[in-house]
């Protein structure tokens, strides 16, 4: 089941997706569940926003795959290397990346983001999936430079339209046949099947339990493989995964300071 949040006729409202239509739901699935309205809108008609806003946090895990971490100069860590972004870096498909001017070098990572269906806390890897509402694709965008000359990640990773998420949330999804492409404008930048993850998604719902409460609509961004790179203002910038549709995002620069 495809679950997407969208607007139309000046309303931000839920939906299934059943062919070229919306089923619209009576209110955010998270809380009200799939009751439906009986209404439904076609998708051309539609524009698609980030699926979910996370109530609380977006938890990210760093150098989740053996040739990313090898290209950013390191071993792969032993355990889940988790940092946060917060929600206002949130953003939707068609929303523009925009590029700070503290920033000289911004880089895409298209990754699997998990959706987070209901309060988790202490969850053992063997239950873990039965608090994933579905997943989607995320966009983990960076300053790089920012990144290496702060030595933490919070800023680098946290500006403004910094968490690209989307198109729609999918409940049922098999990430053992999924790959994970990133491509700008049309050329392919990174590939890898998302089985190349180190640390699975169960082992990091764990793993991010022990540490914070999870609560719903919480999203954790799971890594990026090798292949990270630059982009510019005007460059488009798509994740794929499949089965769960392409995430598009155009960039832009904000305004520098004269």
């Amino acid at each position: 089941m495809k679950i997407a949040r969208f607007s139309h006729d000046d309303a931000i409202m839920y939906g299934i997706i059943d062919g070229s239509d919306l089923v619209v739901l009576a209110g955010d699935p998270l809380f009200a569940g799939y009751e439906t309205t009986g209404d439904r809108v076609p998708l051309a008609d539609a524009a698609l926003l980030a699926p979910v806003i996370p109530r609380s946090k977006v938890v990210c895990v760093g150098k989740n795959y053996h040739d990313h971490a090898a290209e950013m100069g390191g071993v792969a860590p032993e355990e889940p290397l988790l940092f946060l972004k917060p929600n206002t870096s949130v953003i939707g498909p068609g929303d523009a990346i925009v590029r700070p001017a503290l920033s000289e070098r911004t880089e895409y990572e298209g990754e699997l983001a998990v959706v987070i269906g209901k309060i988790a806390k202490n969850v053992k890897a063997a239950d873990a999936l039965d608090y994933v509402l579905g997943y989607t694709i995320g966009n983990d965008v960076t300053a790089r430079d920012l990144q290496r000359k702060d030595g933490q990640w919070s800023r680098a990773k946290g500006f403004d339209t910094f968490c690209p998420l989307g198109p729609v949330i999918e409940t049922d999804f098999d990430l053992t046949t999924a790959s994970v492409e990133t491509r700008v404008n049309g050329e392919v930048r990174q590939q890898a099947p998302l089985t190349d993850m180190i640390h699975s998604v169960p082992a990091i719902i764990e793993y991010a339990s022990a540490v914070f409460t999870l609560l719903p609509g919480d999203v954790i961004l799971t890594g990026t493989p090798a292949g990270v790179g630059t982009f510019d203002a005007g460059d488009t910038v798509e994740v794929e995964i499949t089965g769960l549709g392409i995430l598009r995002n155009v960039v832009r620069d904000a305004p520098r300071p004269s």
